[in-house]
């Protein structure tokens, strides 16, 4: 079974030091948690300026998710053999469903690349809009929390392009459930490490109550296919 993190920072966070500052203590801390591969989005484009310089680490493993903001003022479009970007409305402060915002997530779509989304980024009715007006985006909420699965059953019934990470997925069979509901094809691992726990994330992995078809799907099948 391949094990892919959807969902991980890479480099420095305001919280403190942390083994993922570079990619030869990421890479231990990975194979610690026998992880084989990441998605990584740099920490100063998510905490600090995506406009600026910042250069990920050239690995096979590791799979470069850059940051992207819309408008005049915001970054270039994402290069060619990209496949998966983040999204942060709410920390670099552009609205999500405003005139570039939507322009921006049009090329995304037109362009097959799929976003990742954090849930406290952007409000209920803009992510209802975002994925009503752009049905062939593929959009990830990650790090959304078990406290907000009735919000979260509102989207992914109405919008089948809405897909979720288990980052903070940590309720009693939370992620079983939406496996259940949904399918398994819209559950993605992911930890939001160092930011979250990855420990946890990764031990609900090898206990989930799901067939083990299903487990490989979410393990990393289903991130695989999109990174393809």
């Amino acid at each position: 079974m391949k094990v892919v993190d959807a969902n991980r920072i890479f480099g420095p966070i305001p919280t403190g030091d942390v083994p993922s500052a570079d990619a030869p203590r990421l890479l231990a801390e990975l194979d610690r948690l026998a992880i084989d591969a990441a998605c990584v989005v740099h920490s100063y484009a998510l905490h600090y300026d995506p406009t600026a310089p910042h250069e990920l680490p050239d690995h096979p493993r590791l799979f470069p998710v850059p940051v992207v903001v819309p408008g005049p003022l915001g970054t270039s479009a994402p290069a060619d053999g990209v496949r998966v970007v983040r999204l942060c409305p709410a920390e670099h402060r552009f609205a999500l469903t405003g005139s570039h915002g939507l322009q921006m997530a049009q090329d995304l779509a037109d362009r097959g690349i799929t976003v990742l989304l954090g849930w406290e980024s952007a409000s209920f009715g803009e992510i209802d809009r975002l994925a009503g007006e752009l049905p062939g985006l593929g959009i990830v909420l990650i790090n959304t929390g078990y406290r907000s699965l009735r919000q979260l059953a509102d989207l992914m019934d109405e919008h089948s392009g809405i897909r979720v990470d288990t980052a903070t997925l940590s309720g009693h069979q939370s992620v079983e459930w939406i496996a259940r509901r949904y399918g398994p094809h819209r559950v993605l691992f992911g930890t939001g490490a160092p930011a979250s726990d990855d420990t946890g994330p990764r031990f609900q992995l090898d206990h989930l109550d799901l067939p083990a078809a299903d487990v490989e799907l979410i393990a990393g099948g289903n991130v695989l296919e999109l990174l393809r």
